[in-house]
């Protein structure tokens, strides 16, 4: 989807995802395409670049494949490392504490879109 809302760009319509559920995209982020995916528990996504903090790999095996077997942890696919889906830490494997990189995202008016991040003052 290439919609925009009053957030931020649309990444899909949260009803499109079984629930738990995840799907990656690509989208802009500082000026950037970057390789993302969302994961959805209920009513609420979480989002996270698609990039294993142990390989700098992604973590899909197949696209859109992003949960264990049982849909309760994002797996990564090349050393099976676990992370919550809540906050992206890792809980199991070789990078065991550490976070997947997460990316802003909210529900609005049933679709999950990329939200927009106020500009650092440093910046300005």
């Amino acid at each position: 989807m290439t919609e925009n809302t009053t957030t931020g760009a649309v990444i899909c319509r949260l009803d499109e995802l079984q629930d738990p559920d995840s799907r990656g995209s690509s989208v802009m982020l500082d000026g950037q395409l970057q390789d993302i995916f969302i994961v959805r528990q209920g009513a609420r996504v979480f989002a996270y670049l698609n990039s294993c903090p142990h390989t700098g790999g992604p973590l899909d095996w197949v696209p859109d494949q992003f949960l264990n077997l049982d849909r309760d942890y994002i797996q990564c696919a090349t050393h099976d490392a676990l992370f919550r889906c809540n906050d992206g830490e890792c809980v199991a494997g070789p990078c065991k504490g550490d976070y997947l990189t997460a990316v802003p995202v909210g529900v609005e008016a049933g679709a999950v879109v990329l939200l927009q991040t106020a500009a650092d003052p440093a910046d300005s």
